[in-house]
């Protein structure tokens, strides 16, 4: 059960980080993280506050968010920071990169994790599960070197500039596979909904200090390009999309880590698979190039997740 949790994870996040390309295209990225984050705190709340107010009626359903103690506060207030530090990265560069790029190198997250999984849970792969791991991250991290390489061809390429937006992408790669793997920790310790419920209305705290903080100070970057460049808000429906999709994703992942038979290394690969679905919206929608080279990619992510399946059903 914990493979069909882990798929229902990934199509979710692959529509997420659609529906985030959308929504960054004519919005500031402290709009769009403080915003959705926001939503999906107000989502949230109605559970929590029904658990509270009829605790006996709540206590048998799936939507139940049981109290937690001081100490799991504390876990779960780091996973916020660790989760929130890692968006906003990850929404820097997704603003300033292709999908198609940002997507993939995104995507590899899972072979940080993997290694992770083996030193500090010692988690053993079967042979399906080993083919399925080094077929989707192998595909990802090929297709991300040619795309790297092809972008400083450009004669348009901005050395300094796409510099600092890739090392955004990789803190948030590189601090996405540690909240993976502490991840792990929490769900074979404390309630999933208890700790989705308050690592979001955490961040959803965070976000509005920052938000305030970006627009006290929007006066000293005020220059077109910059990603704190003050404007109305647009596609405001898209970003209600992206609380509903994240939250279903993160639920549903959370719910299969819970199972004492499941490998982070496992879910992790397989909830990054949902980057094909920002390949087939880049492709389709977005008429991005090398389509070819694109379609390769995927097919290697998809035939290293049909054996990630048959190895672990």
């Amino acid at each position: 059960m914990w493979v069909v949790l882990a798929f229902i994870s990934a199509v979710c996040l692959g529509f997420y980080d659609v529906s985030k390309k959308i929504a960054l295209e004519k919005n500031r990225v402290v709009d769009v993280l403080t915003i959705s984050v926001g939503v999906s705190a107000l989502f949230l709340s109605v559970p929590l506050l029904l658990s509270r107010l009829f605790p006996e009626a709540m206590s048998g359903t799936y939507a139940y968010v049981p109290e937690m103690d001081m100490e799991a506060h504390l876990f779960t207030l780091l996973k916020s920071v660790i989760v929130l530090s890692s968006w906003i990265f990850a929404y820097i560069s997704l603003k300033h990169l292709p999908i198609s790029v940002v997507s993939p190198m995104q995507a590899t997250r899972p072979m940080w994790t993997l290694i992770g999984a083996l030193l500090i849970f010692q988690e053993h792969l079967n042979g399906w599960q080993w083919i399925g791991v080094l077929l989707a991250i192998g595909s990802i991290f090929i297709f991300s070197f040619k795309s790297h390489r092809r972008h400083r061809k450009d004669p348009n390429y901005q050395k300094g500039q796409n510099r600092l937006y890739y090392i955004c992408l990789a803190l948030a790669i590189l601090i996405g596979a540690c909240s993976g793997l502490y991840d792990k920790y929490l769900m074979r310790s404390y309630n999933h909904n208890a700790v989705q419920v308050y690592y979001t209305l955490y961040q959803a705290l965070m976000m509005i200090i920052v938000w305030v903080a970006f627009n006290r100070k929007s006066s000293i970057f005020n220059h077109k390009s910059s990603i704190f460049t003050h404007h109305s808000v647009n596609h405001l429906g898209v970003i209600v999309l992206i609380s509903l999709f994240l939250i279903i994703s993160d639920n549903v992942y959370m719910l299969a880590l819970r199972d004492p038979d499941s490998l982070i290394a496992v879910v992790s690969t397989i909830r990054r698979g949902g980057t094909v679905i920002g390949f087939a919206y880049g492709i389709m929608f977005l008429k991005e190039p090398e389509v070819w080279r694109k379609v390769l990619c995927m097919s290697g992510v998809l035939a290293g997740l049909i054996c990630l399946a048959m190895g672990s059903i």
